[in-house]
């Protein structure tokens, strides 16, 4: 084996002084020439590299020396390298983005309130006692068929509160009484209990059979699902008690978010807010400017609606707009509050069309000769004017 020793060529430099052959008060210095160093360059005198020597060292075999010193690799070889670390890095680039990509995302945070309070509407407590009576001698297909009655027919409290967001999720845009039917044949579809368990276990063809009435019955299969998976990875196969949980899972929105949290896990946390609740607080003129969305409508009620009521207005306005308050054609001539005077919206204008009735009375006409002559009236009964 060779040993490198490395020594610094040092040497002092004196320097010759001459006068300048072009002006007498400029003195020159120049470097004599070395001539054990060879032919001096301008690289050669300002180098400060370090010079090496190898001397053998005894006792050492050339095949110690490979051994020690391996050879260096071929280019081919070197290539190859490149290439098996370029793999590498990309399969650990891409573990770390599937980890990345499984984490779960922060959930968007819930306005729960306005930074200036909506101010209480004048005599809204006389309209809400008003309804409030009304609704006690109704019976609405939200009574019998709403999410409430979803969990009644599991035994198992996380199917319960599962049952009931489920009932949620396909009651958009759809009728009490076809979500009631399609939960009716999820749940035999499931072997009898809505489970998060049983709905993983079910393909999508048997969820989207069952539930094929319901509105947007495609999307709401892949959102059941995909909710069902996130409830049995990220919360213990349970439904979450946070409003900004809920409304991190697939398909699921504020409204959902709240009335699951009032029914599943008996929580206040906020107003539910549907197309019904929507309509009838602005035709009773409850906000200072007609909203736009539900969830505008949920704010301004929350400001100043006592919050002990949060939890009742939902249920008692949906039942009012099912029965009375219709969405086309509503039945003011059935309610007390046209007649009271406290509802702006029923005032002179349109026909209801629904108190319209076809009431027909039939004329005989005889004469001594020619044939027999029957008219047909038909005329609205009990008509009722709106704006």
């Amino acid at each position: 084996m060779s040993a490198v020793r490395r020594t610094a060529a040092t040497r002092a430099t004196r320097l010759a002084a001459k006068a300048s052959p072009y002006h007498r008060e400029v003195t020159l210095y120049d470097a004599p020439d070395n001539p054990e160093a060879g032919p001096s360059t301008p690289a050669s005198r300002h180098s400060n590299r370090v010079k090496r020597e190898t001397t053998a060292t005894p006792g050492l075999s050339d095949d110690n020396v490979k051994q020690e010193y391996p050879a260096p690799e071929s280019r081919r070889s070197k290539k190859k390298t490149k290439v098996e670390a370029l793999e590498v890095d990309i399969t650990v680039t891409k573990n770390v983005f599937r980890a990345k990509s499984r984490s779960p995302k922060k959930p968007k945070a819930i306005p729960q309130s306005l930074e200036v309070p909506h101010p209480a509407p004048t005599k809204w407590k006389e309209v809400y006692d008003a309804i409030k009576e009304m609704r006690s001698g109704i019976v609405a297909p939200v009574d019998t068929m709403g999410c409430e009655q979803a969990q009644l027919k599991e035994k198992d409290p996380k199917n319960q509160r599962f049952a009931t967001l489920v009932s949620l999720m396909l009651s958009s845009q759809t009728k009490d009484e076809v979500t009631d039917a399609a939960m009716g044949k999820l749940r035999s579809a499931l072997g009898g209990s809505i489970s998060v368990e049983g709905m993983l276990a079910a393909d999508d063809a048997t969820i989207s059979e069952a539930i094929a009435k319901v509105g947007f019955w495609r999307r709401k299969t892949q959102y059941i699902k995909q909710t069902t998976r996130r409830l049995h990875d990220d919360f213990e196969s349970d439904v979450p008690k946070t409003v900004d949980e809920l409304c991190s899972l697939p398909g699921v929105g504020p409204k959902m978010a709240f009335l699951a949290l009032q029914v599943a896990w008996k929580l206040n946390l906020g107003i539910g807010v549907d197309v019904h609740v929507h309509r009838i607080t602005n035709r009773l003129g409850w906000h200072e400017r007609p909203t736009k969305n539900p969830e505008q409508t949920r704010l301004n009620l929350q400001s100043w609606l006592p919050k002990d009521l949060h939890g009742k207005i939902n249920l008692m306005l949906v039942g009012f707009g099912q029965k009375i308050c219709l969405p086309v054609g509503p039945k003011c001539s059935e309610c007390t509050l046209s007649s009271a005077g406290l509802c702006p919206s029923a005032q002179k204008g349109k026909t209801s069309k629904s108190a319209t009735r076809k009431r027909t009375s039939t004329v005989s006409i005889k004469g001594d000769s020619g044939p027999k002559v029957e008219i047909e009236i038909e005329a609205p009964e009990n008509p009722v004017t709106l704006r």
